[in-house]
Order: C-alpha cells, then structure tokens, then sequence
C-alpha cells in the first residue's frame, strides 16, 4: 500500500470509526446537540478538550499515513510500527483523543450521559487493544514492538518523548 491508498483509508476510517464514536453516537445521545445549560466555565473548558482532542486524533491519524504507511483500520495496517509524534508520549492517542473530544462534548452540552459515553467507550477501546491490537503489534512487529510497549504507557502519556536510539 502506498501512501495516497493509506491516505484515503484512514480518511475513510476516521469517518466511520471516530466518526460514529464522537460524533454520531454523541449526537444521538445528546437529542442532536442540545444543550442543558452549562456554566461558561464548562463551555471553555469542554471547547478546549474537543480541540485538542481533535487536534490529536488528526495527528494520530496522520502519522499512519506518513511513518506507517498504513491505515488504523485493522483491515489495512501499517507496514511500519508508528511510534513518532505523539506515539513517543503514549501508545493510544487516538483513544485517549476519542474519549477527551466525547467529555470535552460533554461538558459543553452539560449532558451526563455523554460521560457515560465516555466511559464506555473508553473500556471498550481499553479492551480491544488488550485483547487485539497489543497481541497483533506483538506477532508483526516483535521485539521493536515489545520495546516500545515497555517504555511508553498506553492511557496516560509521559512527560518526556520516548527516543528510540
């Protein structure tokens, strides 16, 4: 796969994974964005999650294309293992980014069950890499991907990159 296919995929992708996640099932649940009146101080703060969580998951996304050569998709992996930009902080940003954009949504509607969202969504996520993507990155990438596993958590990031010399 090159890196115009990669690039398509994982616009596909994020359509429909992170797409559906935020953005569809958060719509729904919150009866098509309507707000429950939340202090101004929840607007600022929730805006300021959404765009960094935005901000993050279109990074991680990005760097599947350009370093992977690949997509997020498991049907269309990536060659390389990812482990630049924000993957040197912590090994699931597109997850953490996912469930910060969903409390950020949250917060700015004053929905509680957008927090309930959050959760779930974020275990489910938790297990998913658990149970597949950790043991798959293990099979196709070996030690470099035990390596990198060892030194960069997966929920909560470093302080400081992880330097793969």
């Amino acid at each position: 796969m090159g890196r115009a296919k990669a690039a398509v995929g994982s616009v596909v992708f994020l359509v429909v994974a992170p797409g559906t996640v935020a953005g569809l099932v958060p719509w729904v649940l919150s009866g098509g964005w309507r707000s429950a009146d939340p202090p101004v101080v929840a607007v600022v703060v929730g805006w300021l999650l959404v765009v960094a969580g935005a901000g993050v998951l279109l990074h991680a996304f990005a760097r599947f294309v350009v370093e992977g050569i690949g997509t997020p998709a498991p049907v269309a992996p990536t060659r390389e293992l990812v482990v630049g930009g924000l993957y040197r902080y912590v090994r699931n940003p597109m997850y953490v980014a996912v469930v910060t954009v969903i409390v950020g949504q949250a917060l700015l509607l004053w929905r509680p069950e957008l927090l309930a969202w959050a959760l779930l969504s974020g275990l489910t996520m938790m297990g998913f890499a658990k149970g597949y993507e950790e043991p798959t990155l293990l099979r196709d990438f070996g030690e470099s991907y035990a390596e990198y596993r060892r030194n960069v958590p997966g929920w909560w990031p470093r302080l400081t990159p992880w330097r793969n010399d």
